[in-house]
């Protein structure tokens, strides 16, 4: 049977075994206990917040920071329409509907100047928009210096999904760190995982207690099951945490090891007219996921020819998020864009990215590439 290389596999290893078994011999496997707390304070120093709670999904973790900070039904969320859909539907859950805003062309990132347009035009016709929430794309954090300052002239509370860039940075702050919350996802093929699970972390402790207790079904401190409202079953189970914990002490080697295969891809399509990766620029990225973007009235093939090429050899690949606007279920939310999001999706490719790839694995996409661009060099020049 042929190996099939994976984009971002869970890395996982001697580590990470050692927490689990210490956690199942302390008997605390229900969703609380000593390595649940330790893992909230130790995500909230490394990220540099007063606080953390820990969730079963970074889903869960945006749900309960857009109601943390008042998002209620009726309300506007605005939305960069390149995510994957959580974003999206924890908008929905809260009775608010999402308002989608394009990106920015060469990071994927929110287009700043455009949500400041659309802010301003929100409240123009009298909208009460309840949050913003940027996503940081591919591992690479929002240009924050500009989009704080707008969403706080709107007086609108910044929620940051930062579920892909745990240990990227912006001006030297943390990914995580910005808006009055931010959350963090843990799934499996995240720069590090908890098989599941997610957090939100911020400096506003009360919001935090409330999450916290929200999540945990919104029971009441009686001996008996009192419930003066409903609550949710978010709440991440202590074992997990251990497994985060571990993967925690190995999140710098982990990003180490993806920049050193982002810097090896970046060599080889270097010489390479039309191809480009997005959001090159940015040395405080966690290159979680390195994408190419491939214009192929330049170079003379299309993103989708490469991915056949490398399918063909079982190297898995993906196409950038397809915009949320043209997602069936938010084909009527209101929305303003540039194109740049339609651009990326028709034009970019992800790319094999994970710290457990090994060096045969590595070794074959980097050889299986430089095949097909050979080859296509050839075409070209016969």
């Amino acid at each position: 049977m042929t190996e099939t290389v994976h984009l971002s596999p869970p890395d996982v290893g001697p580590l990470e075994e050692s927490y689990l078994i210490a956690a199942l011999r302390s008997g605390w496997i229900a969703p609380v206990g000593p390595d649940l707390a330790a893992f909230e304070t130790e995500v909230a120093s490394r990220v540099g917040t007063r606080g953390a709670v820990a969730v079963s999904s970074g889903t869960a973790a945006l749900h309960l920071a857009l109601l943390g900070v008042g998002v209620a039904p009726g309300d506007v969320v605005v939305v960069p329409t390149l995510t994957f859909v959580a974003t999206a539907n924890a908008v929905r859950y809260t009775g608010a509907r999402p308002v989608f805003v394009d990106c920015d062309a060469r990071t994927g990132n929110i287009d700043v100047p455009l949500l400041t347009e659309l802010l301003h035009r929100l409240r123009a016709r009298g909208e009460r928009i309840g949050a913003v929430v940027p996503v940081d794309m591919f591992g690479s954090c929002v240009d924050y210096t500009s989009l704080l300052p707008a969403c706080r002239d709107a007086a609108v509370p910044v929620v940051e999904d930062a579920a892909e860039a745990l240990g990227a940075g912006h001006h030297g702050r943390a990914a995580g760190s910005f808006g009055r919350v931010g959350t963090l996802s843990f799934n499996g093929n995240k720069i590090m995982t908890t098989s599941g699970g997610g957090m939100m972390l911020s400096d506003d402790l009360p919001l935090l207690a409330r999450a916290r207790h929200l999540a945990t079904q919104a029971r009441e401190p009686a001996a008996h099951y009192e419930h003066r409202e409903v609550g949710y079953n978010y709440r991440l189970s202590n074992l997990l945490a251990a497994l985060g914990r571990a993967q925690l002490v190995r999140l710098d080697g982990m990003i180490g090891r993806r920049r050193l295969l982002r810097d090896r891809y970046a060599k080889l399509f270097a010489p390479v007219p039309g191809v480009e990766l997005v959001g090159a620029e940015d040395t405080e990225s966690n290159c979680w996921l390195t994408v190419i973007r491939v214009r192929a009235d330049r170079c003379g093939w299309r993103a989708v020819d490469l991915a056949d090429h490398l399918a063909a050899h079982h190297i898995e690949t993906r196409p950038v998020w397809k915009p949320m606007h043209r997602q069936p279920a938010y084909a009527d939310a209101e929305r303003l864009l540039t194109g740049a999001a339609d651009d990326l999706f028709a034009e970019g490719l992800t790319l094999p990215s994970g710290s457990a790839l090994t060096e045969r694995q590595i070794a074959t996409v980097l050889d299986l590439i430089d095949e097909f661009l050979t080859a296509r060099a050839g075409a070209t020049s016969a």
